[in-house]
């Protein structure tokens, strides 16, 4: 009779692979075990039973399903800062919303998607008329500045291609264009800066007071549109003939009971940058070196160039002061006869728009000794509004500067630009009353 073997002699029986465990439970269970136990490459244990603590009640089980099917409808969502969204907005301008895609209910351009990632801290400016004469090389002008961070171009035509040309230019500003009355509104939401060049131009033969009829129901409706949704707003008025439609704005914002006199600034810079250039040109010196104060008005003998307050101190011979005067009150019809029909002072007036609105922009950033000569209302003279030196601040005109001494033609010079400009404003506020 044979023996039992002892347990340490004892051959182990291969295990038919048919009755082996899986390569991963295999691993799970010679690894598992005491708190020195490691994971092979990336496969975690599978325990075969959650513990009791981990254990889910039926309640809890089903807030957790509801969770998992809101995340995944969620993910169903397209992301706002998606790629494809992202680039959405930003060629938003290329397709401008027409009016009547908005009578079919089609939502307008909203102000909130104006601002784009990257752009450049800085004001909100809008410019209406962007697509005329003078709307056009300003707005080139208002990219460049590196003071605004978004620049809203609007017109009642031809705004996308203007608003896609300037918008390629590489500089801070996101720019958006606006097509029609019907964006008006969208256009004005949340500015800081309004410039309005809107309007039409001179033409041959025509004064300023002839342009009246056709400028003053425009500058009437975009100053309406200006006390609805940006009433705090700096406003320059350039449309023509500024001697009356600063009045009509100043109507408008009294009747929407918007009305602040340091905010609303007619721009008569261009009048400075034609005296600096004409003076400079008698004196054989750099313009930019020059510096000549024109108070008064903004059309024909309402503009008095003060030329014993030049700077740099000089003085002029009688011919002199009659042919400086003389040019400078008529720069305008120089422009429009040399343009033969053409077209009228677009491009210099861009310019000293563009001027005028970086002095406001400084301005209002906090820079401090910023004096411009403006149109606006004022108490230095009879008249309720009058071309002075105003320094300005982060409410617009902070302060209203005066004359100064003038010599015997400068004072003669003053009453007659008086007393044309009385019958411009009259006329202005007769518009908005009748």
């Amino acid at each position: 009779m044979s023996l039992p073997l002892p347990r340490s002699d004892r051959r182990r029986r291969p295990t038919p692979r048919s009755h082996r465990p899986p390569d991963n439970a295999r691993r799970n269970a010679t690894f598992q075990g005491g708190k020195d136990a490691r994971r092979v490459g990336n496969i975690p244990p599978f325990p075969s039973k959650p513990p009791a603590s981990a254990r889910q009640s039926p309640a809890a089980a089903a807030a957790a399903h509801s969770r998992l099917a809101s995340a995944a409808r969620g993910a169903m969502q397209p992301d706002a800062n998606s790629p494809s969204l992202r680039l959405a907005r930003v060629a938003a301008h290329l397709n401008p919303q027409r009016p009547q895609m908005e009578e079919e209910g089609a939502p307008a351009l909203r102000p909130a998607a104006c601002r784009a990632k990257g752009g450049a801290p800085g004001f909100k400016v809008a410019i209406l008329g962007a697509a005329g004469g003078i709307g056009q090389p300003l707005s080139m002008l208002m990219k460049m500045n590196p003071l605004v961070s978004v620049l809203h171009l609007y017109d009642v035509v031809n705004t996308p291609g203007v608003t896609a040309d300037v918008s390629h230019m590489d500089t801070g500003a996101v720019v958006r264009g606006f097509l029609g009355a019907q964006q008006l509104d969208a256009a004005l939401t949340g500015m800081d800066l309004v410039i309005i060049p809107a309007g039409l131009p001179r033409k041959p033969g025509m004064t300023r007071d002839d342009l009246f009829n056709k400028n003053a129901g425009i500058v009437r409706i975009l100053c309406e549109g200006v006390a609805r949704c940006c009433p705090d707003a700096i406003v320059n008025l350039i449309s023509n003939p500024v001697n009356s439609t600063v009045p009509i704005a100043a109507e408008v914002f009294k009747k929407a009971g918007t009305y602040n006199p340091k905010r609303l600034l007619g721009v008569t810079t261009l009048d400075v940058v034609r005296a600096n250039t004409f003076v400079a040109e008698v004196l054989g010196v750099n313009p930019r070196d020059v510096n000549v104060p024109v108070v008064g008005g903004h059309a024909g003998v309402t503009i008095l160039p003060l030329l014993s307050q030049v700077t740099p101190p000089s003085s002029f011979t009688q011919e002199e002061i009659k042919y400086l005067t003389n040019r400078i009150q008529n720069g305008g019809t120089e422009v429009v006869e040399a343009k033969a029909g053409a077209g009228s002072a677009t491009l210099s007036m861009a310019f000293a728009a563009a001027k005028f609105g970086d002095a406001c922009l400084r301005a209002m950033r906090g820079e401090g000794g910023i004096v411009e000569c403006s149109y606006v209302a004022s108490q230095v003279t009879e008249l309720p509004f009058f071309a002075t030196k105003v320094r300005l601040g982060r409410g617009g005109a902070e302060e209203i500067l005066l004359l100064g001494p003038l010599n015997e033609f400068e004072r003669v010079g003053l009453e007659a630009a008086k007393k044309e400009l009385s019958e411009s404003i009259q006329k202005g506020i007769a518009f908005v009353n009748k």
